[in-house]
């Protein structure tokens, strides 16, 4: 079963890390992305920039674009990882370790079904950005 897990967590604090800081956070979260591949549980995972580049589209009549995230929180989505997983308990140990090595925050889990696959390589300047 695939599943999504929702990074969240406050952005002020994460986009201030120092480099050498989120450098460290992201080796730590290395060790445990590198154990999922080699158990072939790894799918795509992505680190979104800060809602502060966010457009909304509210879906009214006629529709509405805003500028930011869709509501106010304390704690935002920041990525999101899709791992595949026996069950709901293979995806809660997996939350537990990537937790374990990025701190604060949540992570929520939710079951997925693939929609739409989409297969296309990211141009190399968003590949670069996301970096």
């Amino acid at each position: 079963m695939l599943y999504a897990l929702l990074c969240y967590n406050d952005e002020d604090v994460v986009f201030s890390w120092s480099q050498e800081e989120d450098d460290a956070v992201m080796a730590r979260l290395n060790v445990v992305h590198d154990r999922l591949r080699e158990a072939g549980k790894m799918g795509p995972s992505l680190r979104l920039v800060p809602t502060t580049a966010a457009t909304t589209l509210r879906k009214s009549d006629p529709p509405l674009v805003i500028d930011g995230p869709f509501a106010e929180t304390k704690e935002q989505l920041l990525g999101f990882y899709v791992i595949d997983c026996a069950d709901l308990d293979e995806a809660l140990a997996i939350a537990r370790d990537l937790g374990e090595a990025n701190p604060g925050g949540a992570y929520e889990i939710r079951p997925i079904r693939l929609f739409l696959p989409g297969a296309f390589e990211p141009s190399r300047e968003a590949a670069e950005a996301g970096a």
